[in-house]
Protein backbone atom coordinates (compact mmCIF):
# COMPACT_ATOMS: atom_id res chain seq x y z
CA UNK A 1 0.00 0.00 0.00
CA UNK A 2 1.46 3.49 -1.00
CA UNK A 3 2.22 5.53 1.72
CA UNK A 4 0.02 8.73 2.19
CA UNK A 5 2.01 12.39 2.31
CA UNK A 6 1.70 14.55 5.06
CA UNK A 7 0.77 17.71 5.08
CA UNK A 8 -2.47 19.62 4.09
CA UNK A 9 -4.74 19.73 1.58
CA UNK A 10 -4.15 23.58 0.54
CA UNK A 11 -3.85 25.16 -3.06
CA UNK A 12 -3.02 28.24 -4.50
CA UNK A 13 -0.08 29.93 -5.87
CA UNK A 14 2.13 31.88 -3.92
CA UNK A 15 4.51 34.49 -5.42
CA UNK A 16 7.96 34.50 -4.03
CA UNK A 17 10.64 37.68 -4.56
CA UNK A 18 13.46 35.43 -4.96
CA UNK A 19 16.55 36.15 -2.65
CA UNK A 20 19.88 35.40 -4.81
CA UNK A 21 22.12 32.48 -3.28
CA UNK A 22 19.47 30.11 -3.45
CA UNK A 23 17.81 27.61 -5.82
CA UNK A 24 14.51 27.75 -7.03
CA UNK A 25 13.92 23.87 -5.91
CA UNK A 26 14.85 25.28 -1.97
CA UNK A 27 12.60 27.97 -1.83
CA UNK A 28 9.58 25.48 -3.12
CA UNK A 29 10.97 23.29 0.00
CA UNK A 30 10.48 26.04 2.00
CA UNK A 31 7.32 26.99 0.83
CA UNK A 32 5.84 23.69 1.12
CA UNK A 33 7.60 23.43 4.85
CA UNK A 34 5.79 26.88 5.70
CA UNK A 35 2.34 25.60 4.09
CA UNK A 36 2.46 22.25 5.80
CA UNK A 37 1.70 21.25 1.77
CA UNK A 38 0.75 17.75 0.54
CA UNK A 39 2.28 18.77 -2.57
CA UNK A 40 4.36 22.05 -3.88
CA UNK A 41 6.43 22.80 -7.81
CA UNK A 42 7.20 26.12 -9.03
CA UNK A 43 6.56 27.61 -12.92
CA UNK A 44 9.82 28.41 -14.43
CA UNK A 45 13.25 28.25 -12.91
CA UNK A 46 15.67 31.28 -11.66
CA UNK A 47 19.57 30.60 -11.41
CA UNK A 48 21.15 30.73 -7.75
CA UNK A 49 22.22 34.34 -8.49
CA UNK A 50 18.75 35.54 -10.04
CA UNK A 51 15.91 37.48 -8.17
CA UNK A 52 12.65 38.21 -8.60
CA UNK A 53 9.54 36.55 -9.46
CA UNK A 54 9.08 32.64 -8.91
CA UNK A 55 5.43 31.41 -8.70
CA UNK A 56 5.41 28.26 -6.18
CA UNK A 57 1.98 26.31 -6.94
CA UNK A 58 0.57 24.54 -3.69
CA UNK A 59 -1.59 21.03 -3.83
CA UNK A 60 -3.96 21.45 -6.88
CA UNK A 61 -2.43 24.38 -8.30
CA UNK A 62 0.41 22.05 -9.55
CA UNK A 63 -1.97 20.65 -12.21
CA UNK A 64 -1.51 23.98 -13.83
CA UNK A 65 2.04 24.44 -13.83
CA UNK A 66 2.21 22.62 -17.54
CA UNK A 67 -0.15 25.27 -18.95
CA UNK A 68 1.83 28.12 -17.68
CA UNK A 69 5.00 26.95 -20.15
CA UNK A 70 4.09 29.27 -23.02
CA UNK A 71 3.59 32.04 -20.63
CA UNK A 72 5.96 35.28 -21.39
CA UNK A 73 8.54 36.29 -18.69
CA UNK A 74 10.31 39.45 -17.92
CA UNK A 75 13.99 40.18 -16.82
CA UNK A 76 15.98 43.47 -16.03
CA UNK A 77 19.56 42.63 -15.92
CA UNK A 78 22.63 44.18 -16.08
CA UNK A 79 25.42 43.03 -18.36
CA UNK A 80 29.19 43.72 -17.99
CA UNK A 81 31.11 45.06 -20.96
CA UNK A 82 34.53 43.95 -21.95
CA UNK A 83 34.83 40.39 -20.11
CA UNK A 84 33.28 37.29 -21.00
CA UNK A 85 33.16 34.14 -18.42
CA UNK A 86 32.88 30.63 -18.77
CA UNK A 87 29.28 30.61 -17.12
CA UNK A 88 28.35 33.61 -19.07
CA UNK A 89 27.56 35.45 -15.46
CA UNK A 90 29.85 36.89 -13.11
CA UNK A 91 30.75 33.42 -10.95
CA UNK A 92 32.86 32.37 -14.26
CA UNK A 93 36.45 32.25 -14.49
CA UNK A 94 37.29 35.09 -17.43
CA UNK A 95 37.72 33.46 -20.78
CA UNK A 96 38.34 37.21 -22.83
CA UNK A 97 38.52 40.77 -21.99
CA UNK A 98 38.38 43.85 -24.44
CA UNK A 99 39.13 47.55 -24.16
CA UNK A 100 36.40 48.21 -26.74
CA UNK A 101 33.33 50.22 -25.46
CA UNK A 102 30.25 49.94 -28.23
CA UNK A 103 28.67 53.36 -28.06
CA UNK A 104 24.64 53.30 -26.86
CA UNK A 105 23.56 53.49 -30.49
CA UNK A 106 25.60 50.45 -31.04
CA UNK A 107 24.28 48.75 -28.48
CA UNK A 108 20.38 49.72 -29.55
CA UNK A 109 21.00 49.23 -33.21
CA UNK A 110 22.19 45.16 -32.47
CA UNK A 111 19.09 44.67 -29.52
CA UNK A 112 16.60 44.06 -32.82
CA UNK A 113 18.27 40.90 -34.13
CA UNK A 114 17.31 39.15 -30.80
CA UNK A 115 13.67 40.20 -31.34
CA UNK A 116 10.92 37.63 -32.25
CA UNK A 117 11.23 34.07 -33.62
CA UNK A 118 15.47 33.20 -32.98
CA UNK A 119 17.19 30.56 -32.79
CA UNK A 120 19.79 30.71 -29.31
CA UNK A 121 22.37 28.30 -27.88
CA UNK A 122 21.88 28.11 -24.08
CA UNK A 123 25.18 28.24 -21.60
CA UNK A 124 27.44 25.88 -20.88
CA UNK A 125 26.52 25.93 -17.63
CA UNK A 126 22.47 24.66 -18.03
CA UNK A 127 19.79 22.55 -17.11
CA UNK A 128 19.71 21.36 -20.73
CA UNK A 129 20.74 17.32 -21.15
CA UNK A 130 22.95 15.98 -23.04
CA UNK A 131 23.30 12.22 -23.49
CA UNK A 132 20.96 12.15 -20.70
CA UNK A 133 23.47 14.46 -18.20
CA UNK A 134 22.38 17.80 -17.14
CA UNK A 135 25.39 20.40 -18.91
CA UNK A 136 26.33 21.89 -16.22
CA UNK A 137 27.62 18.93 -14.64
CA UNK A 138 29.36 17.92 -17.77
CA UNK A 139 30.69 21.89 -17.61
CA UNK A 140 31.81 21.42 -13.73
CA UNK A 141 33.65 18.32 -14.79
CA UNK A 142 35.39 20.49 -17.52
CA UNK A 143 33.80 19.01 -20.32
CA UNK A 144 33.07 20.86 -23.57
CA UNK A 145 29.88 20.47 -25.30
CA UNK A 146 28.58 21.84 -28.67
CA UNK A 147 25.13 22.61 -28.07
CA UNK A 148 22.46 22.92 -30.83
CA UNK A 149 20.71 26.23 -30.81
CA UNK A 150 16.95 26.09 -29.70
CA UNK A 151 14.27 27.91 -30.98
CA UNK A 152 12.92 30.84 -28.73
CA UNK A 153 10.18 33.75 -29.20
CA UNK A 154 11.52 37.25 -27.75
CA UNK A 155 8.74 39.89 -27.53
CA UNK A 156 11.42 42.65 -26.42
CA UNK A 157 14.13 43.52 -26.02
CA UNK A 158 15.15 46.67 -24.89
CA UNK A 159 18.49 49.01 -23.43
CA UNK A 160 17.19 50.67 -20.11
CA UNK A 161 19.83 52.52 -19.48
CA UNK A 162 23.80 52.79 -19.33
CA UNK A 163 25.36 53.30 -15.47
CA UNK A 164 28.95 53.85 -16.72
CA UNK A 165 31.01 52.47 -20.11
CA UNK A 166 31.88 49.28 -18.55
CA UNK A 167 27.28 47.98 -18.33
CA UNK A 168 24.22 48.23 -19.45
CA UNK A 169 21.45 47.99 -18.39
CA UNK A 170 18.37 46.07 -20.60
CA UNK A 171 14.83 44.88 -20.62
CA UNK A 172 14.37 41.35 -21.86
CA UNK A 173 10.73 39.62 -22.54
CA UNK A 174 10.49 35.75 -23.97
CA UNK A 175 8.90 32.82 -24.15
CA UNK A 176 9.82 29.15 -22.71
CA UNK A 177 13.45 28.28 -22.74
CA UNK A 178 14.63 31.65 -23.11
CA UNK A 179 18.28 31.89 -21.14
CA UNK A 180 19.37 35.75 -20.39
CA UNK A 181 22.66 34.72 -19.87
CA UNK A 182 23.12 33.59 -23.37
CA UNK A 183 21.56 37.38 -24.78
CA UNK A 184 24.74 38.78 -22.86
CA UNK A 185 27.39 36.32 -24.19
CA UNK A 186 25.64 36.96 -27.81
CA UNK A 187 25.69 40.26 -27.38
CA UNK A 188 29.30 40.97 -25.86
CA UNK A 189 30.19 39.01 -29.27
CA UNK A 190 28.51 40.74 -31.62
CA UNK A 191 29.38 44.14 -30.58
CA UNK A 192 33.22 42.81 -30.28
CA UNK A 193 33.52 43.76 -26.86
CA UNK A 194 32.64 40.57 -24.98
CA UNK A 195 29.80 40.81 -21.99
CA UNK A 196 28.17 38.08 -19.25
CA UNK A 197 25.28 38.79 -17.01
CA UNK A 198 26.47 40.95 -13.34
CA UNK A 199 22.99 40.53 -11.95
CA UNK A 200 19.58 38.93 -13.16
CA UNK A 201 16.02 39.72 -11.73
CA UNK A 202 12.44 38.66 -13.16
CA UNK A 203 9.64 40.98 -12.71
CA UNK A 204 6.65 38.91 -14.16
CA UNK A 205 5.58 35.88 -15.32
CA UNK A 206 2.38 35.31 -17.37
CA UNK A 207 -0.18 36.68 -14.92
CA UNK A 208 2.36 36.73 -11.17
CA UNK A 209 3.95 40.62 -11.16
CA UNK A 210 6.58 41.08 -9.06
CA UNK A 211 4.44 43.98 -7.24
CA UNK A 212 2.66 41.35 -5.67
CA UNK A 213 5.34 38.94 -4.97
CA UNK A 214 6.45 38.16 -0.75
CA UNK A 215 9.87 38.05 0.48
CA UNK A 216 11.11 34.63 1.70
CA UNK A 217 11.03 36.26 5.24
CA UNK A 218 7.64 37.20 5.61
CA UNK A 219 7.22 33.08 4.32
CA UNK A 220 9.30 32.44 7.06
CA UNK A 221 7.43 35.09 9.67
CA UNK A 222 4.21 33.40 8.93
CA UNK A 223 5.23 29.73 8.65
CA UNK A 224 2.94 27.25 10.29
CA UNK A 225 0.46 29.90 11.28
CA UNK A 226 -3.69 30.52 10.07
CA UNK A 227 -2.58 33.76 8.82
CA UNK A 228 0.21 32.81 6.10
CA UNK A 229 -2.93 31.55 4.22
CA UNK A 230 -3.80 34.81 3.32
CA UNK A 231 -0.70 35.25 1.02
CA UNK A 232 -2.20 32.73 -1.72
CA UNK A 233 -3.64 33.54 -4.98
CA UNK A 234 -6.19 31.88 -6.92
CA UNK A 235 -5.89 28.49 -8.89
CA UNK A 236 -7.61 30.19 -12.07
CA UNK A 237 -4.75 32.49 -12.11
CA UNK A 238 -2.86 30.70 -14.15
CA UNK A 239 -5.43 29.58 -16.48
CA UNK A 240 -5.53 33.32 -17.62
CA UNK A 241 -4.87 33.16 -21.34
CA UNK A 242 -7.48 30.26 -21.70
CA UNK A 243 -11.75 30.40 -22.19
CA UNK A 244 -13.44 29.89 -18.90
CA UNK A 245 -16.85 28.22 -19.00
CA UNK A 246 -19.69 27.94 -16.42
CA UNK A 247 -20.49 24.24 -15.95
CA UNK A 248 -24.06 23.47 -15.20
CA UNK A 249 -24.88 21.28 -11.63
CA UNK A 250 -24.74 17.90 -13.21
CA UNK A 251 -21.84 18.57 -15.43
CA UNK A 252 -19.86 19.52 -12.47
CA UNK A 253 -20.16 15.99 -10.82
CA UNK A 254 -19.45 14.49 -13.83
CA UNK A 255 -16.59 16.36 -14.43
CA UNK A 256 -15.20 16.04 -10.96
CA UNK A 257 -15.20 12.17 -11.66
CA UNK A 258 -13.29 12.35 -14.59
CA UNK A 259 -15.88 12.60 -17.31
CA UNK A 260 -17.18 15.11 -20.38
CA UNK A 261 -19.02 17.07 -18.41
CA UNK A 262 -21.93 19.76 -19.51
CA UNK A 263 -21.14 23.54 -19.63
CA UNK A 264 -22.77 26.50 -20.64
CA UNK A 265 -21.91 28.27 -24.03
CA UNK A 266 -19.06 30.56 -24.36
CA UNK A 267 -16.61 32.22 -27.13
CA UNK A 268 -15.09 28.65 -27.97
CA UNK A 269 -15.36 26.45 -30.67
CA UNK A 270 -15.07 22.92 -31.16
CA UNK A 271 -12.16 21.37 -30.04
CA UNK A 272 -10.95 24.77 -27.97
CA UNK A 273 -8.63 24.57 -24.62
CA UNK A 274 -10.60 25.79 -22.13
CA UNK A 275 -11.61 25.62 -18.33
CA UNK A 276 -14.63 25.01 -16.36
CA UNK A 277 -16.04 26.73 -13.01
CA UNK A 278 -18.62 25.78 -11.08
CA UNK A 279 -19.02 28.35 -7.90
CA UNK A 280 -16.14 30.51 -8.47
CA UNK A 281 -13.64 27.88 -8.38
CA UNK A 282 -12.03 25.72 -11.32
CA UNK A 283 -13.31 21.76 -11.52
CA UNK A 284 -11.14 21.09 -14.61
CA UNK A 285 -9.26 21.91 -17.85
CA UNK A 286 -9.93 19.94 -21.15
CA UNK A 287 -11.44 20.37 -24.81
CA UNK A 288 -14.64 21.77 -26.05
CA UNK A 289 -16.89 19.39 -27.86
CA UNK A 290 -20.20 19.80 -28.68
CA UNK A 291 -21.61 21.56 -25.57
CA UNK A 292 -19.59 19.41 -23.39
CA UNK A 293 -15.86 19.76 -21.66
CA UNK A 294 -13.56 16.70 -21.95
CA UNK A 295 -11.05 16.83 -19.18
CA UNK A 296 -7.64 16.50 -19.29
CA UNK A 297 -6.80 18.34 -15.32
CA UNK A 298 -9.55 17.82 -12.54
CA UNK A 299 -9.10 19.78 -9.69
CA UNK A 300 -9.93 18.78 -6.37
CA UNK A 301 -11.54 21.15 -4.50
Amino acid sequence: MARRKKGRDISGWLLVDKPAGITSTSVVNKVRWAFDAKKAGHAGTLDPDATGMLPVALGEATKTIAYMGDALKAYEFRVRLGVSTRTDDAEGEVLQTSDLRPADAEIAAALPAYVGDIRQVPPQFSAVKVDGERAYDIARSGGEMDLAARDLYVENLELKGRPDADHVDLEFVCGSGGYVRSIARDLGQVLGCFGHVLWLRRTWVGPFDIEDAVGLDRVEELARSEEIDTLLKPIAMALHEMPELRATDAGAARLRNGNPGAVLPGAVEYGDLAWASYGGLPVAVGRFRSGELHPERVFNL
